[in-house]
């Protein structure tokens, strides 16, 4: 028997995360209250999704907003903390690797509630990432775990987490994308940026260790005018990497053949990807969502916590070398780029195995 159950938000990759658990759990009839942490706060980053995703808005908002680390995940907590002593919950369901995830986990631990993490056991090896240290945390705190592959399930074994906890259920974003795939071809962004299917390639960059230093920043975006010599760079400019843009940076792209656009919501991006030749980016949802469209994908970090998108699925490292890049682009626009095979459980049916899990706990 499963009472109230909590599914908490805060930043656009948990929402597509949650859409399908939500739904799943909403048709057979239980109990559930989801909160939106306010983590991200532009429309664009937030709102539309939850109309792109046909899910209900949130019947909690904590409106946190942007600060430091420190300061949002206290924010969040203290937030959570009156939530849980006034509602009781059976169960929180946390997703990924944001501020938000392990800030309601932390609060859960010390009251005893108990926990589930969508898309446990993902590992960079990287602990200068803020989502490494969210992942790590959260999933020591967790009572159940659901991984999206079978290398996460060793991560998690390896750091001494009691396989008792741990369920391979598969990539959970995965159902979001097949159940909204046909809707995507009804997205007109296409004729709204004047572009023309696999005629250009889609950037995304928004990791801290990517844009927070404009040098940084300057020196990716150098690299990706030279790419654009060769076709054309769309960017949705995310909020965070928008911060960063200064006179020099305009200039750059202003000589390039760099289009930036607004954040697009989740039918629009879906539609952009899915047309594009190729993908360039340091996000690790789109690493996964390429490989499931079999789009080449060049990611642009040092490490990743998805390997099998590298193993199986179209995904490769390129890290910040100028020429790595573009030896891996002139392999796409000449011989077609890298193709991959779907990884196990990716299938659409997630979240079905997710509610199975919760249905057989007695909470």
């Amino acid at each position: 028997m499963v009472g109230q159950i909590v599914s908490v938000v805060g930043a656009r990759p948990n929402f597509m995360k949650m859409a399908p658990l939500y739904k799943e759990i909403k048709n057979n009839g239980y109990e559930q209250i989801l909160i939106h942490t306010g983590q991200h706060y532009d429309e664009n980053m937030s709102k539309i999704f939850f109309t792109d995703l046909d899910i209900p808005m949130p019947d909690i908002n904590f409106n946190i907003g942007s600060g430091s680390h420190a300061n949002q995940t206290a924010k969040i907590m203290i937030k959570f903390e009156e939530f849980c002593l006034k509602n009781k919950p059976s169960l929180v369901i946390v997703f990924g690797d944001v501020n938000s995830t392990v800030a309601c986990s932390l609060v859960c631990a010390k009251m005893g509630i108990k926990i589930a993490h969508v898309e446990s056991g993902l590992r960079s090896g990287d602990k200068t990432m803020p989502e490494e240290i969210n992942r790590i945390i959260t999933d020591q705190l967790s009572d159940i775990l659901f991984t999206p592959s079978i290398g996460a399930n060793n991560n998690l074994l390896n750091e001494g987490i009691d396989a008792s906890k741990i369920f391979f259920v598969g990539n959970i974003m995965i159902d979001s994308l097949m159940n909204n795939i046909v809707k995507t071809k009804k997205s007109n962004i296409l004729n709204e940026l004047e572009i023309s299917s696999k005629n250009y390639a889609l950037l995304t960059l928004h990791r801290p260790g990517n844009v927070d230093k404009k040098s940084t920043l300057q020196s990716l975006i150098e690299i990706i005018s030279i790419i654009s010599k060769d076709i054309q760079i769309i960017f949705p400019v995310h909020p965070r990497t928008h911060n960063s843009f200064d006179d020099k940076l305009h200039e750059i792209i202003n000589e390039s053949n760099i289009k930036l656009c607004p954040p697009l919501g989740y039918i629009d991006f879906i539609h952009l990807m899915n047309c594009s030749k190729f993908v360039m980016t340091d996000s690790g949802g789109i690493q996964e969502e390429t490989t499931a469209l079999n789009i080449p994908c060049l990611t642009l970090r040092e490490n990743t916590e998805r390997p099998v998108t590298i193993e199986k699925g179209t995904n490769t490292l390129v890290k910040f070398d100028a020429n790595v890049i573009k030896d891996a682009v002139d392999d796409i626009l000449i011989n077609g780029g890298k193709t991959g095979l779907i990884p196990d459980l990716w299938d659409g049916k997630t979240a079905n195995r997710i509610l199975e899990v919760i249905q057989s706990m007695k909470l």
